[in-house]
């Protein structure tokens, strides 16, 4: 049976993390806070990390180089 208020159901910590750094890519702050508030800060912190290695795992096969290098080069720092 579906809920009648469907804004009104549980997240989870990926479902949280995946609509908090999509509105932060957007600097969306109704979403941003939206999504902060589905999950304690510790479970979003956790979701977000885990996006953040996932996507630096995928860029990394993706472009053939290293996590390190991509993960250095998305946050614009030079090469170590």
């Amino acid at each position: 049976m579906r809920q009648a208020h469907p804004e009104t159901r549980q997240h989870n910590i990926f479902e949280a993390a995946a609509a908090y750094v999509s509105a932060c890519a957007e600097d969306d702050e109704p979403r941003i806070e939206e999504a902060a508030g589905w999950v304690s800060p510790e479970a979003l912190s956790f979701g977000v990390n885990e996006l953040a290695c996932r996507a630096v795992m995928t860029l990394a096969r993706e472009r053939g180089e290293s996590p390190h290098s991509v993960a250095r080069s998305l946050l614009g720092l030079p090469a170590a």
